[in-house]
Order: structure tokens, then sequence, then C-alpha cells
């Protein structure tokens, strides 16, 4: 099972919030998901970004790959 790190899209019409999830890769985007990792508002001024740290860094150990996106939002934060 090959797993990755990437966003899954909740909160209301027109007013999206991201979590931040570890699922299969297999899994489509809303789906099923290992963990929830953290959340990202892009609606915010500035972006707000919460990540688990630990957890984040625990999956990467265990080979998970992030998606471009969260690679990115994982920079910003000094994760990887």
């Amino acid at each position: 099972m090959a797993v990755r790190l990437r966003l899954t899209r909740v909160g209301a019409r027109k007013d999206p919030v991201w979590r931040i999830v570890a699922a299969d890769q297999r899994s489509p985007r809303d789906g099923r998901v290992l963990e929830i990792l953290g959340q990202y508002n892009a609606q915010t001024e500035p972006s707000t970004i919460v990540v688990d740290e630990d957890r984040v860094r625990d999956w990467l150990s265990k080979g998970a790959q992030p998606t471009d996106t969260v690679r990115k939002l994982l920079r910003t934060q000094g994760i990887s």
C-alpha cells in the first residue's frame, strides 16, 4: 500500500478548508483516510497552516510521499 500525504477538502460551498491527511493513494480525494495530520485555510490573511509535526515526520520516516502542494506547505512550516 502506497501512502500519500495530501489534501482533502472540507468546509462549506465556496468556503473551502483543506485537511492534510495520510491516505492510500488509490482512495478518492475525499475518501477514506488513515490519519488527519493538520489543516490549511487559504481564505484567511495570512493563510492558516496547522500541522502535527511529530506525526508528519513519523509518516515520512515510514515512506509516505507528500504531494507537491503538501510538500510546499510542509516546507513553509520547516518540515522535510
